[in-house]
């Protein structure tokens, strides 16, 4: 399998969920969960982490062009208290961190460039783009795990993402 396949389930699997959480409550959205955290204690605090964090590596990092870095959807990326933030706007955000992601992957990018992980820092370690693609989509999968686990918290059967659902197995021809 490869980054832009596997995004491309990512962001199929991240628009159900975004529906499925658009029916919820609002009061549910924003449930403070983990009590004991020092941040993203509800739902809608983790679906903003996860496009800022896609946001960070892939566009500002990687591309120097973020979202954030233009004036957009400003908001505190470390402490986001995203209550104070309608879900649409959330998810508007989203939408258009993942169409540059789309649009950048399907310029078939070098995926072993080499990219400094601290930009203003001469002697930074790197990481390859395809590095950074893949902990970008798997600290979401962590993420998503966690907004689902929510989901049943709160009393509700949360939506089926998982990857089978989006790509379908190939069926061996009868011989």
């Amino acid at each position: 399998m490869n980054a832009q396949e596997y995004y491309a389930y990512m962001a199929a699997s991240r628009e159900q969920l975004w529906n499925f959480v658009r029916a919820l409550p609002a009061a549910d959205q924003n449930r403070d969960m983990i009590e004991s955290g020092e941040r993203f204690h509800s739902i809608k605090d983790l679906l903003l982490h996860i496009s800022d964090v896609e946001d960070h590596w892939i566009h500002t990092i990687a591309r120097q062009d973020g979202v954030q870095r233009e004036g957009q959807y400003q908001h505190d990326w470390v402490r986001p208290r995203a209550e104070q933030y309608d879900l649409n706007w959330i998810i508007e955000y989203s939408q258009e961190v993942t169409r540059r992601t789309r649009e950048f992957l399907g310029s078939q990018p070098d995926l072993t460039r080499p990219v400094k992980l601290i930009q203003d820092d001469p002697a930074s370690e790197t990481a390859t783009l395809d590095h950074l693609l893949w902990h970008v989509m798997t600290h979401e999968v962590r993420h998503t795990a966690q907004i689902v686990l929510m989901i049943r918290q709160l009393g509700h059967t949360p939506p089926w993402l998982d990857y089978l659902r989006f790509v379908r197995p190939e069926v061996p021809n009868s011989p």
